[in-house]
């Protein structure tokens, strides 16, 4: 049924069964037996080499410049296809135990985390706290203990602890710094002062030089 298409066709899948009635598939990728990818634009049903630069997928180029013959499967399945990825683009009346049916639904978990990235998402603005706008999940207890609800880490969040931790490295910073500078100018003042002793020294060993000879 999936000879002879290539990747991104959708192919009515009604052959499978009478439970897939309606279902239309869409071809995403696959291996063939010696798990070489399937490479979309290559219109073969067999692998064959290509000299890659980087620009697509399957080879990263360790500097820039550099290509590489790598060997890429085409994107027209064949018999020597192993795994085909499908995705359904298209449900029928019936529902598929544990794929499409009620009890197999699992809310996406992955949400954003970064605090300016959940405001666009949701539209918020920087007044609006969007620690109540990220994913929860629900962890059962067991042995009668009770759940347990989860929430990733946001990352950027501004916090008044944030803000007093920001605070606080500022002002040691601007105390390091402070110390730093008095340091600085009590070494130039010891160094003046060890130049005016040496000056003076020489002086006086001149002045008595001269007053020997007279």
């Amino acid at each position: 049924m999936f000879y002879d298409h290539r990747i991104s066709e959708e192919i009515p899948v009604d052959d499978l069964g009478e439970e897939w009635k309606g279902y239309v598939f869409k071809i995403t990728g696959g291996f063939d037996k010696g798990g070489f990818a399937m490479k979309q634009g290559v219109m073969l049903n067999h692998r064959t080499r290509l000299l890659l630069d980087g620009t697509s997928q399957q080879y990263t180029p360790k500097r820039d410049g550099a290509r590489k013959r790598k060997s890429v499967r085409g994107c027209i399945v064949a018999n020597d296809i192993s795994c085909l990825n499908v995705i359904i683009v298209k449900r029928g009346p019936t529902d598929i135990p544990r794929l499409t049916d009620p009890e197999s639904y699992r809310p996406n978990m992955r949400g954003p985390k970064r605090a300016n990235n959940i405001r666009a998402v949701w539209g918020l603005s920087k007044d609006d706290d969007v620690r109540q706008y990220v994913a929860h999940r629900t962890i059962p207890g067991k042995d009668g203990k009770p759940d347990q609800v989860k929430a990733p880490k946001i990352q950027r969040l501004v916090t008044p602890e944030s803000k007093a931790h920001k605070a606080r490295r500022q002002a040691l910073k601007k105390k390091r710094h402070e110390k730093s500078m008095a340091e600085a100018a009590e070494y130039q003042k010891l160094l003046e002062q060890k130049r005016q002793n040496e000056q003076a020294e020489r002086l006086s060993k001149k002045k008595a030089a001269s007053e020997r000879e007279v």
